[in-house]
């Protein structure tokens, strides 16, 4: 049973140092699992947050289906992340010990099921963001030398 990556959240990689990654399910409808699968969702803007023990994903843009027959579906809803008990008391030490940002990483199906990667993220400071262009750049200089 293979991975099929629907999208992958690139400022992620850019704006955060990930220490840490787990895999979570996602609540959604039938016809928001139909909108994921027609590629029509963006997780750029969004983030995660732990309320009262349960995780959710705020601001994930999923566009309505147009052939669903019912209306009133917000594409910005917050959503239920599935994850274990033991991960989440883990996940809230470390954030609130570490000072970490949980940041969705990348949407993908796992068979019939809808999986979020989610990261636990440092902010990186404008001079780390510098770092990371400089290396972008010589390693794009060095493949075209290749």
């Amino acid at each position: 049973m293979g991975e099929h990556v629907i999208l992958k959240n690139k400022k992620a990689y850019f704006n955060y140092e990930i220490l840490d990654t787990w895999e979570a399910g996602i609540v959604l409808t039938g016809p928001e699992i139909k909108s994921i699968r027609a590629k029509e969702v963006s997780i750029e803007e969004s983030f995660v947050l732990i309320r009262r023990g349960i995780v959710e994903i705020l601001n994930m843009n999923i566009k309505k289906y147009e052939f669903a027959n019912y209306v009133g579906q917000d594409p910005t809803r917050s959503r239920v992340l599935l994850l274990h008990k033991d991960e989440i008391k883990k996940i809230l030490k470390r954030i609130q010990l570490e000072n970490l940002t949980l940041v969705p990483l990348k949407l993908y199906f796992k068979g019939n099921y809808a999986k979020l990667e989610i990261g636990l993220g440092r902010g990186k400071k404008l001079i780390d963001k510098r770092e990371t262009i400089k290396k972008r750049d010589v390693e794009r200089r060095l493949n075209k030398l290749k």
